[in-house]
């Protein structure tokens, strides 16, 4: 896949830039366990974020229990709780934060777009980054379409004064790799987050990257 001169990456959240799933894992959990149902295994997780809340809690319930107007109960609890300790043991991946300032000192824009609520992504990204690190971030909003649809993907690059063409969207996911299709940036998968090799691979992604400085030489050697 070509590549061409970039000016902004974008970057999903869970799994990209911190490993959040024990967090996720601890409020989902407790949630369930309120309204009697099994707690799942940490590890259940990584297969089934990435969607928004309201999906996770859905797919968390027994099969034979799902129903959305429960899934968006749990949705609502685990929200509160996870709002009440989002960081217990979240961590930024090693290499992340000396990618995102060697990206600045090129004067690469750099966002975040993640389908976790708008309030808890802020207090994620707020306690675990020093400020200032990322010039917007945004997460799901009611009434906004969440990804994989393109049109927060717009609105970003549209605040940053960026085009599609000049932008790489950088996720863990299948669902960052349509999100990235969708709205016609660079896609690019990582690794180290919550979908294996392999199921990035069979999802098409047309290149997977194993640490954050790969994307750093990516960018700079389409600067050259």
């Amino acid at each position: 896949m070509a590549y061409m001169r970039f000016k902004c990456v974008v970057f999903d959240l869970d799994g990209t830039l911190v490993n959040t799933l024990e967090d996720i894992a601890l409020a989902m959990n407790t949630a369930l366990l309120e309204r009697g149902f099994p707690a799942l295994p940490g590890g259940a997780y990584a297969g089934i974020v990435g969607n928004g809340i309201r999906r996770l809690a859905y797919l968390a319930l027994p099969e034979e229990k799902r129903d959305e107007k429960l899934a968006g109960e749990l949705a609502e609890r685990a929200t509160r709780l996870y709002a009440e300790k989002p960081v217990v043991h979240s961590q930024i991946y090693q290499g992340i934060l000396e990618l995102v300032f060697s990206l600045r000192n090129l004067k690469i824009r750099t966002a975040v777009l993640t389908n976790k609520p708008d309030p808890v992504a802020r207090m994620v990204i707020d306690r675990l980054f020093p400020a200032g690190t990322f010039e917007a971030v945004q997460g799901e909003l009611p009434g906004v379409p969440r990804k994989p649809d393109p049109a927060s993907t717009w609105e970003l690059m549209m605040r940053l004064d960026v085009t599609p063409r000049e932008t790489i969207f950088a996720g863990d996911s299948e669902v960052d790799l349509e999100t990235a299709l969708a709205a016609e940036c660079s896609p690019l998968l990582v690794s180290w987050g919550f979908r294996s090799r392999e199921a990035l691979e069979k999802a098409g992604a047309p290149r997977i990257i194993d640490s954050p400085g790969e994307l750093l030489t990516l960018v700079q050697e389409t600067r050259m």
